[in-house]
């Protein structure tokens, strides 16, 4: 397999972290450039990330240790001259970000980005690589409009969408009507640790933000399809939830309850997530999980502390699954909010791209 530079852009945040920290050994990736803010240009990433580094006891990468913080926005030039592609992770306001990135792709550098901002930009893919990999095929429409022929911009989804939507994806044959999805969000989900965030020691705050709106119509894109050159959003299931912050480090757990036109047996549901694959799977992409679902039949898991791991952080994982007296079905699911939902979902998916010849 061809062997790509990358570079990536908030390299000293949470999120940025966890790239520098995935790719120190990723066999098809190595980072060749890391930039940031303007307070941290000019600096080492190893005298950047001085105090900062938050990724358990790892060290700072050493390959990556050495490398110059450049200035995100004033070196971009330079950034998408030296790389193949950027992992995008800069914590900017919606509308910057929008234009940092559209910049990069004007400069023909492609980006995989870990941001909102294009999440609803008609021609810009957000792909699951398990559920949606077809909406690449959006690309040639972004680069058209853009003028461009290496440039592209390629999303990946809200962190609680991969507690709960990949389960749904592999019911889709039942007619899935409608859905219910309370999530339980870790702090990691913020930016934030413990020791940074005290309040949430022996607490649960009930509000997130703009969270129940992602929720809720994001899957609508990703279940969308590609018409005139443009995604447009399936008109169904209905969704509604609740986003609740808990007091966990890692993993977003999901309540969820779903109806169909064609109700499924209990069986019938296992049976599908259980043997569930993807075009991942069948790339053998690095980052990919051997089974992307994986099903308990214990009556207490999944649960966060011991399955948010599972296969390096990027299976999800269900159970509790019952029938309900409002709804067809519950169940409960999971998934690492920072590796499958964020960061390792990002990677994924340049890997998808990359093997597509996107990249």
């Amino acid at each position: 397999m061809k062997k790509y530079t990358v570079g990536v852009l908030g390299a000293t945040g949470t999120v940025g972290q966890r790239f520098v920290a995935l790719l120190e050994s990723h066999p098809w990736f190595t980072v060749g450039a890391v930039a940031a803010s303007p307070s941290s240009a000019g600096k080492t990433y190893a005298e950047a990330m001085d105090g900062r580094w938050a990724m358990g006891g790892e060290p700072v990468p050493p390959k990556t240790a050495k490398l110059t913080v450049l200035d995100a926005i004033a070196d971009r030039q330079k950034v998408a001259e030296n790389v193949d592609l950027v992992f995008s992770a800069m914590a900017m306001s919606k509308g910057e970000t929008k234009l940092l990135e559209d910049s990069y792709a004007k400069l023909e550098c492609p980006v995989i980005s870990n941001d909102s901002a294009h999440r609803f930009t008609p021609d810009v893919p957000m792909i699951i690589p398990e559920v949606n990999p077809h909406h690449a095929q959006i690309i040639p429409h972004f680069r058209k409009r853009m003028g461009v022929k290496r440039g592209l911009i390629a999303v990946k989804s809200n962190c609680s969408l991969q507690s709960y939507l990949p389960a749904l994806h592999p019911l889709w044959e039942f007619g899935v009507e409608r859905v219910l999805a309370c999530t339980y969000q870790a702090i990691s989900g913020a930016g934030k640790s413990f020791k940074s965030w005290p309040e949430m020691i022996d607490n649960v705050i009930p509000l997130i933000p703009g969270e129940e709106e992602k929720s809720e119509l994001e899957p609508l894109k990703i279940w969308g399809n590609i018409e005139d050159g443009v995604i447009v959003p399936a008109n169904e299931p209905l969704i509604t939830t609740q986003c609740v912050r808990v007091p966990v480090t890692d993993g977003h757990m999901a309540a969820v309850f779903a109806s169909f036109a064609q109700k499924p047996s209990l069986k019938e549901v296992a049976d599908r997530w259980r043997a569930y694959s993807g075009i991942p799977q069948a790339l053998a992409l690095p980052s990919a999980p051997k089974q992307f679902i994986h099903y308990f039949t214990d009556e207490d898991r999944p649960q966060t502390k011991l399955d948010r791991g599972l296969e390096n952080g990027m299976a999800v994982s269900a159970g509790r699954l019952r029938e309900d007296s409002q709804y067809d079905i519950k169940f409960i699911s999971l998934s690492h909010n920072t590796l499958r939902g964020a960061a390792g979902g990002a990677v994924l998916l340049a890997e998808l791209l990359c093997a597509e010849g996107y990249i």
